[in-house]
């Protein structure tokens, strides 16, 4: 199909550390790309590199192309170093891999939006060197569509699956908007501090942080712009914020019944929302029984993150059905137009030998009238149509079905075609 290959690395094959030896920092991935693009043997290329695969997407010249000789040397690395770790697809296997990952379906998180900004990026940087011609432009502008058709049909990048964006989508159901809401930061977890940068980014506005080192405190709220408090004093202000995100490492619940209570009469029972990421929780389930007060522990968001994911498989596996019908449709593409050389020589053969029949017509009979030579042109285009249906729509046929080889060859020596075919197809590199 095209002679597509794809060689790489992803979060499945390959343990961080190789990962890392293989990555292209973006400043470096313009050089690379051309220099994959110069590689013996290979017509157009593409590098996507990201935290979680480095993969090299290449058109080959004749069919076959060493991508793995291109690794060794530009990397400077030793087979042994990765070659347990490499995944290697060849054309409709390759486009196959290629509309998975951009569909998000090869992800770590299966649906995350972030991989088809990541190919795009990617094309744009080969596109920018003169790595891209017609071949590659089809294959991955086509995977931009086939991820957007996955997007509108599935949904599969509609549910968190992650405890920070599963805080985000709760507190966003019991505040409808997260606009200008207040968050209280107590411990400096790395778990708690993604989940309140997922809420800052969603909208919220202020943060406090409290610790019982102020020095963290005061570290974490530079980070967030926000304002550090003194753990003494975390009662006396906890009920300034609507969403409190807790993760401190004590051994026993630090928020209790008594202390929501309080917090809602000076709220005026405006509600409350505790995140408690701790092991051992830091708020004591009784405070979930008072209205206004809605408190999610680890195991609460870790369940609901668990349940979008099966959602998500769901959703995935109608997905890969989409994308499978879309590598077919395209095979049927590539192979059609695979033939549209040998269609073209075919047609200029025989125009070419209407003329000279015209002509040695002209040259017999003299001078003829206009309304003649219309006639000729139409009598003898009409015969040429009809000698060409058949071969044309066989030549089609015969690329839908089975590939184009057999057929083509047997035209071309029919037509005596085969110099004319092989400049046709081989006479740009577009």
């Amino acid at each position: 199909m095209n002679r597509f290959l794809l060689i790489g690395v992803n979060h499945n094959t390959a343990p961080v550390e190789v990962r890392e030896r293989l990555a292209i920092p973006e400043s470096h991935l313009p050089e690379a790309t051309k220099r994959l693009a110069g590689h013996p043997g290979i017509e157009e290329a593409m590098i996507l590199s990201t935290c979680n695969r480095v993969e090299m997407l290449a058109r080959a010249t004749n069919g076959t192309a060493d991508l793995r000789s291109f690794i060794r040397e530009y990397f400077q690395v030793e087979p042994c170093t990765v070659e347990q770790h490499l995944y290697e697809y060849r054309e409709r296997d390759a486009v196959r891999h290629l509309f998975r990952v951009a569909s998000s379906l090869d992800s770590m998180v299966v649906g995350e939006p972030q991989i088809l900004g990541q190919v795009k990026e990617a094309y744009a940087v080969a596109r920018g060197v003169g790595a891209v011609n017609s071949h590659l432009d089809a294959l991955v502008t086509r995977a931009f569509a086939v991820a957007k058709r996955v997007r509108s049909e599935t949904a599969i990048g509609t549910s968190a699956v992650s405890v920070a964006s599963v805080a985000v989508e709760l507190a966003q159901k019991i505040f409808g908007s997260l606009e200008g809401r207040s968050v209280y930061l107590i411990g400096a977890g790395k778990m708690s501090e993604l989940a309140a940068r997922h809420l800052l980014a969603h909208g919220a506005a202020g943060i406090f942080v409290a610790n019982r080192t102020y020095e963290k405190a005061l570290q974490m709220a530079e980070r967030f712009h926000g304002q550090a408090i003194h753990f003494d004093k975390l009662y006396e202000t906890a009920d300034k914020a609507d969403i409190v995100i807790t993760s401190t490492g004590a051994p026993h619940a630090i928020f209790r019944r008594e202390h929501g209570e309080r917090f809602l009469a000076r709220r005026k029972n405006r509600p409350m929302f505790f995140i408690d990421i701790a092991v051992p929780r830091d708020v004591d389930p009784a405070m979930n029984e008072l209205d206004g007060i809605f408190v999610y522990d680890i195991d609460d968001l870790q369940q609901v993150a668990s349940a979008h994911v099966a959602d998500r498989k769901k959703e995935a596996e109608r997905a890969e059905q989409i994308i499978e019908a879309e590598v077919e449709r395209f095979a049927a593409r590539v192979q059609t137009s695979n033939v549209v050389p040998t269609i073209v020589s075919l047609q200029e053969h025989l125009e070419n030998i209407r003329q000279a029949e015209v002509e040695r017509l002209h040259g017999r009979f003299g001078q003829t009238t206009p309304e003649q030579d219309a006639a000729i042109e139409a009598l003898t285009r009409a015969i040429i149509n009809k000698i060409l249906h058949t071969p044309i729509t066989t030549l089609k046929s015969a690329a839908r079905d089975q590939g184009e080889g057999p057929m083509v060859e047997l035209i071309r020596r029919i037509f005596n075609l085969e110099d004319k075919a092989k400049a046709a197809g081989d006479g740009s590199k577009d």
